[in-house]
């Protein structure tokens, strides 16, 4: 069963509902994405290096064998999930501090 390439997209999933269920609009603001092209350069940066130098391996059985260079597809779309997760919360935690 491939469990990492489906909790990766269960994940992905996950963002757009509790960007709009905590009111946030993160992910209608243009810094947002610049922010993933930021986050994109050092995923290849750094993810390149581990797995390319097969420091960190993955088990074919669990992923789906896409990928970007010597990077897993998934790797990106938990990326993705993170980084959109943490600035959903962030910006939903300060903006309920500024209505205090």
């Amino acid at each position: 069963m491939k469990e990492y390439t489906i909790l990766a997209l269960i994940s992905v999933i996950a963002v757009f509902p509790l960007g709009k269920i905590l009111k946030t609009e993160v992910l209608k603001k243009g810094f947002f994405y610049i922010f993933l092209l930021v986050i994109l350069f050092f995923k290849f940066l750094v993810n390149g290096y581990l797995t390319g130098n097969r420091i960190v391996l993955y088990n074919d059985d669990f992923f789906m064998g896409v990928r970007l260079g010597s990077i897993p597809l998934e790797d990106f779309l938990f990326g993705f999930s993170m980084v959109s997760l943490t600035i959903i919360f962030w910006e939903y935690f300060l903006n309920r501090e500024k209505d205090k």
